[in-house]
């Protein structure tokens, strides 16, 4: 089984390196940054061919480019899939929806969309998919076997993906912002820089796998953290004086119209 990657940028080359922890060294990159191209394949041990190249023998094609770019990349190669009929292409193109992608094919071919997030690159992602009736049930099963070094996956209806790219794909940034900002007023407070960030890291993380192992509401868990008169409430108050959950929903809606817009 052969794997490509044409766009091997911060998120095309973080699911490159944990494809590659199934395949070895059957994965073929494609990048306009010969450095970072080189950098992967050395990580990897992967192979640096065109897109071309990519497009006719490889079993899986994974499309890493720029919503406004995805166009081009097929117009010049897709011809290429008239050699390789059983090839799958995978999209990780926000916004960009499956049909808009067959009109630029030959034939119809089989075609999977994906919205990853970069923690992919620990083995710690969520990655959302949804696929055209030309999928099959092997070739699923395959994705789902080289794509379980990357982390957590979970199919969902394409109506539905750009909303879920807005609270998993875009989500990260959200929460590195969040780091920060408990990491500064942690300095404020007295902490060395250093140990604010430890520790305000460890606490998500920590936080996170309370939430997904004990599967209550997060409602329930802050509860059960804020004691009657205690500091962790009156913390609890500061937030909700900044409007921090409305601005949470807002985040979330606006990267969602944005999606909807890049495709």
């Amino acid at each position: 089984m052969k794997i490509g990657f044409i766009g091997c940028g911060n998120m095309g080359g973080a699911l490159a390196g944990a494809v590659s922890k199934y395949c070895g060294s059957d994965i073929y990159l494609c990048d306009f940054d010969g450095e970072k191209l080189r950098t992967l394949c050395d990580a990897t041990g992967g192979k640096a061919i065109c897109a071309k190249e990519i497009f006719e023998i490889c079993d899986y094609i994974f499309l890493g480019v720029k919503p406004a770019a995805i166009t081009s990349v097929l117009s010049e190669n897709a011809g290429m899939l008239s050699h390789n009929s059983k090839s799958v292409l995978i999209s990780m193109a926000a916004g960009v929806k499956i049909e808009k992608i067959e009109k630029f094919l030959p034939t119809p071919h089989p075609v999977i969309r994906i919205m990853p997030n970069t923690p992919v690159a620990k083995g710690l992602g969520m990655t959302v998919y949804c696929k055209n009736d030309l999928v099959s049930e092997e070739q699923i099963t395959e994705f789902l076997a080289f794509m379980e070094p990357s982390g957590k996956l979970d199919y969902i209806s394409e109506g539905l993906i750009d909303a879920a790219c807005a609270v998993s794909g875009c989500g990260p940034a959200f929460a590195y912002m969040f780091i920060e900002a408990l990491a500064d007023g942690g300095v404020e407070c007295g902490l060395p820089r250093d140990k604010a960030l430890l520790y305000a890291s460890q606490m998500l993380k920590g936080a996170a796998e309370m939430a997904l192992s004990t599967g209550k509401h997060p409602g329930v868990l802050k509860d059960e953290v804020c004691s009657p008169g205690g500091s962790t409430i009156e913390g609890v108050h500061a937030l909700e004086e900044g409007a921090f959950r409305a601005t949470s929903i807002d985040a979330v809606k606006a990267a969602y119209e944005k999606t909807k817009k890049l495709g």
